[in-house]
Order: structure tokens, then C-alpha cells, then sequence
């Protein structure tokens, strides 16, 4: 069977699964996130030392075993080279939009960071037809990019002398109504929640971190704002992600104009590079090292 492995699982069984509040399920979790299955160990070794498997899943390894819980049966002729961006951050920045922010239609969004998650945020604005859709980075050469994807306007908060937040606001006469974070930064969390209009303003937080503490303003939420985290963009993961495969394959869903570049496992240094460096979108790991 072609599959999509997935780093959350969707077990069936437990209450998370079962309702639908929310897309979290706890089935092995605690040794998935460590780096093992159920037994607590890995199935991969080398050199007589077990090697632990990312989130249980072990993404850029030729050969993994999963748990049955974390697999996603996809259509048979869909290209594996293109749908397995839909294992995180497509799947999370769509879903953010269209899933856990409930974008509606003729609204006003920003989406901060234009990433591949901010990207699919940006894609997912517009698949809900968003009026305005406002792209935030500090690289402008990604801005050709996000309008291809369907934002309409772009700005660099290097441009101006104050707040980004204050600029947004400016711009849209009170604030957006949804500000999507996909960078990953507490400060950049802050400034999205403070660009939303007052009183029905909602914040999706997609971007990652672990440690870190956001601060908020009191007041900005008293005045009627929301403030939203998303996981997988709110997917039920073995559930859903066959149905976003289905719709790249209707062509209702972009995913080859993430790739910018194709590499072999033996260059999966130079493919973090090129991700650091602000060069790629995504870089595509096929599994021989040539």
C-alpha cells in the first residue's frame, strides 16, 4: 500500500478520536515522543546501539516500522514524491486556516512568516476566498512566491520604523481578522495576536516552539480577541490526510510549488543549508545516496 507516515496518531478508539473537539490523540504518546514504540524501543540500530525514531516515525530512513495508528492509506497513483508533504507542514499551515482559524469568506488575514506553513496558511486563506490576504516575512524574496499562492499584498517589517503590528492595523483600519504565526517566534506570536481587530479578531498560532513563553497583553483578549493554538492544522491524522490527498490529486490543492529542490539522503546537509539560508521552500530527500 502507499502510505503517508504521521508523527500524531488517530487511534479510533479514545475520546479525543471519537468526538470532534479536537485532533490530539494520546495513543502512545509519551514513547512517540521520545523516540520509541509501545515496547518502548526502536526497531532500528547500527552498529549494535539502537538509534531512536523521530516522533516514531523516523523521517529520512530507506526503512522504519510504525505504529499502525500513525499510517495513512493513500490513493494508490498518487506521486509519493509530491503528497508526502502532507505528513506536517502543508497539512498544518492549510489546516490552520481552513481547519482550527475557520477562515471566512471576504475577511481580512495576515499571515506571518512565509514558510511552507505560511505559504499553505496563505493557500488556505484563499481557498475559503479571503478578500485581503497580507503576507509578513523579512525575506521579500518570497513575496513572488506567496502571491502565487495567493496573497495580495506583502510587506517586510524591516521596511518600517515602527511595530509590525501597528502597520497591519494601519493598513486595514483596526486590524485583520485572522492573523496566522508561522514562524515559531514568541515575540512574532505577540505581534500577530496585537494586529487583530478588536473585539471578533482571531489569532492561530502554528508555528513551533517548546520552551518558550509568549507574552500577552491582558487587554487584548478582554476586548473580544481570540487566541488559538493549531496541531497538524487540526487534522485527524489517518483520518483526513487521505481527503487532502484526494484533493491535490482534483487539483484543488498545491503542493509541487512548494518544491523547490530535489535531493539525495547523501545531501540532506546541504537541503537544511539551503532551508536555513531562506533558499528553498521545501527540498524533496529521495532515499539513495547518489
Amino acid at each position: 500500500d502507499k502510505v503517508i507516515p504521521l508523527f500524531l496518531p488517530f487511534c479510533h478508539e479514545c475520546a479525543q478520536c471519537k468526538g470532534s473537539k479536537t485532533n490530539i490523540c494520546k495513543k502512545n504518546w509519551e514513547n512517540t515522543q521520545a523516540g520509541v514504540l509501545a515496547d518502548g524501543t526502536s526497531r532500528i540500530s547500527c552498529r549494535g546501539q539502537q538509534v531512536y525514531q523521530f516522533l516514531g516515525v523516523s523521517s529520512f530512513c530507506q526503512y522504519t516500522v510504525v505504529p499502525d495508528t500513525s499510517l495513512a492509506k493513500i490513493e494508490p497513483s498518487a506521486p509519493l514524491d509530491k503528497v508526502c508533504l502532507l505528513g506536517c507542514g502543508v497539512s498544518t499551515g492549510y489546516g490552520a486556516a481552513v481547519q482550527t482559524g475557520k477562515v471566512e469568506k471576504d475577511s481580512t488575514c495576515a499571515v506571518f512568516g512565509l514558510g511552507a506553513v505560511g505559504l499553505a496558511a496563505v493557500m488556505g486563506c484563499k481557498a475559503v476566498m479571503a478578500k485581503r490576504i497580507i503576507g509578513v516575512d523579512i525575506n521579500p524574496e518570497k513575496f513572488e512566491k506567496a502571491k502565487q499562492f495567493g496573497a495580495t499584498d506583502c510587506i517586510n517589517p524591516k521596511d518600517y520604523d515602527k511595530p509590525i503590528q501597528e502597520v497591519l492595523v494601519e493598513m486595514t483600519n483596526g486590524g485583520v481578522d485572522y492573523a496566522l504565526e508561522c514562524v515559531g517566534s514568541p515575540s512574532i506570536m505577540s505581534a500577530a495576536l496585537e494586529s487583530t481587530r478588536e473585539g471578533c479578531g482571531t489569532c492561530v498560532i502554528a508555528g513551533w516552539t517548546e520552551t518558550e513563553t509568549m507574552s500577552v497583553q491582558i487587554i487584548k483578549i478582554l476586548m473580544g480577541r481570540t487566541l488559538k493554538g493549531t496541531y497538524f492544522g487540526g487534522w485527524k491524522s489517518v483520518k483526513d490526510v487521505p481527503k487532502l490527498v484526494e484533493k491535490y490529486m482534483q487539483k484543488k490543492l498545491k503542493l509541487d510549488e512548494f518544491i523547490t529542490h530535489n535531493l539525495p539522503l547523501g545531501q540532506i546537509n546541504a537541503a537544511f543549508e539551503l532551508l536555513r539560508n531562506g533558499q528553498s521552500i521545501r527540498t524533496v530527500i529521495t532515499l539513495e545516496d547518489s
